[in-house]
């Protein structure tokens, strides 16, 4: 089955899709920072790098779905806030809307941020979903904890998916694999063992190139007020804090005990144990977003690699959703696809 992949990034979406039997046979990302990595990582599919709201219905090849993670800025937390009003918003209302209607894709898949379930988006939410709703779709819309589907993180995530309506049925995901974590901090370091440990490298300093285990290097600044305002370890039998999109907030290593309380939204490292603390590298936080060791990022700077690699969708979260979808569309294979205008929404 082909797929093709709208706000692409570095493919971690793209990958898990591969690996649960779907073809991604042509892809979309306008940030240049992120080319060299979707190329030598994915040679066989086209990157197409201008901007989507350039594309044309007829630049894009017809395909049994179409996945994506459109800009989560306008929804996240720590972002503006301002949902559809912000432009980034408008790239998912407008233009990844408008694509599936043109494409008409057996499927679709939109990946967001837990904050798109806020009540305060509430009006903004339903607008998108609607609008997907009245193209012919079955949409389900849910919050998953991706902790639950074999990734060693806690980070929460929204799935929109959108099945044919004249298939009469919804995207259910899988069953958490199980109500504790499936992967521990430890577990994920065994691949380390044999490795030296990671290079240092300064904000805005070269990175090195020529490393035992590429991309094995972590960020090496000070820790501001923000940063220290609440403890960043977990332990080895925890899993990892949610891996961000920045160097600098990047959770510390496993191997530091925790911070230690000082006052309110103040603490410190436990005293005498201060070499212990450091930043997890660009390749362990790859690792907790489960990309397989041999997955080469490139990057000028550090901040390029942690933005990466934060900014990706976890592979096997990504292959858990890819599973099911594929299961459904193969029992759905003999059904005439058709795009009555009646699709409903469910909250699973």
């Amino acid at each position: 089955m082909k797929i093709v992949s709208l706000f692409s990034g570095c493919g971690g979406l793209d990958l898990g899709f591969e690996k649960a039997g779907f073809k991604v046979i042509w892809a979309n990302e306008y940030d240049k920072n992120f080319w060299a990595t979707y190329r030598h990582n994915f040679p066989k599919t086209h990157l197409e790098t201008r901007s989507i709201t350039d594309l044309k219905a007829q630049d894009i090849p017809d395909c049994d779905g179409i996945i994506g993670g459109p800009p989560c800025q306008s929804w996240s937390a720590i972002g503006s806030h301002r949902g559809i009003e912000d432009e980034r918003g408008q790239l998912f209302l407008n233009d990844y809307v408008r694509i599936i209607k043109a494409k008409k894709p057996k499927f679709f898949v939109a990946e967001n941020v837990p904050g798109m379930m806020y009540e305060k988006h509430a009006k903004a939410r339903n607008k998108i979903l609607n609008k997907l709703k009245n193209l012919g779709y079955n949409v389900s819309i849910q919050l998953q904890n991706t902790n639950d589907y074999k990734v060693p993180q806690t980070r929460q995530r929204v799935i929109i998916v959108g099945y044919a309506s004249g298939y009469e049925t919804f995207f259910v995901p899988l069953k958490p694999f199980q109500k504790k974590p499936i992967l521990k901090h430890g577990e994920v370091y065994k691949i380390y063992k044999n490795y030296p440990q990671p290079a240092r490298v300064k904000t805005g300093g070269k990175v090195n190139r020529d490393l035992p285990l590429p991309n094995h290097e972590y960020m090496d600044t000070s820790y501001s007020y923000i940063y220290m305002s609440r403890n960043r370890v977990r332990s080895w039998d925890e899993p990892s804090f949610t891996i961000q999109a920045s160097g600098r907030h990047a959770p510390c290593h496993p191997q530091a005990p925790k911070f230690v309380p000082v006052k309110k939204d103040v603490m410190k490292f436990k005293p005498g144990s201060k070499r212990l603390y450091r930043r997890l590298s660009v390749r362990e936080c790859a690792s907790i977003q489960t990309f397989p060791i041999n997955f080469l990022f490139k990057y000028q700077s550090i901040d390029q690699g942690y933005k990466m690699v934060g900014n990706a969708v976890p592979v096997n979260f990504a292959k858990c959703i890819a599973q099911k979808i594929y299961i459904d569309m193969k029992r759905l294979n003999n059904q005439k696809v058709t795009f009555k205008n009646n699709g409903k929404i469910i909250v699973n």
